[in-house]
């Protein structure tokens, strides 16, 4: 059994920003996209960048509230619109790569499948 091919720290830092990785690590990009855990990786991406950035604003002085709630301004909305648009985005990046995009859902509708079938199960649908 061969280990599947990851990115280099080049490669992966060039993915994070949007490029696309080579054929041969399609496997790694689909589980990264729609794997265990691929929304905490996706949201993760959007916010620690920009919270490095927004560490300066403790460097403003005067009471900590201020800085702290200029921060809260800042990454809330991001986070909140991080995870509105994570769906749009990661179909984007999977058809980007050569995988299918309606593997972001798939997960929910083999859930929605089995409480179908068990609800015309239960209920004769003829």
């Amino acid at each position: 059994m061969t280990p599947r091919p990851r990115p280099n720290v080049v490669q992966y830092v060039g993915y994070v920003m949007g490029r696309p990785l080579p054929a041969e690590m399609k496997e790694w990009v689909r589980n990264d996209l729609v794997g265990p855990g691929a929304a905490v990786r996706y949201v993760a991406r959007f916010v620690v960048p920009v919270a490095l950035v927004l560490l300066l604003f403790l460097l403003i002085p005067g009471p900590i509230w201020i800085p702290l709630a200029m921060m809260a301004l800042l990454i809330i909305p991001l986070i909140y619109f991080a995870i509105a648009l994570m769906n749009i985005y990661r179909r984007h990046r999977l058809a980007q790569h050569g995988l299918d995009p309606a593997l972001v859902g798939e997960r929910a509708r083999a859930r929605n499948e089995s409480v179908r079938a068990d609800y015309e199960r239960r209920h004769g649908r003829g």
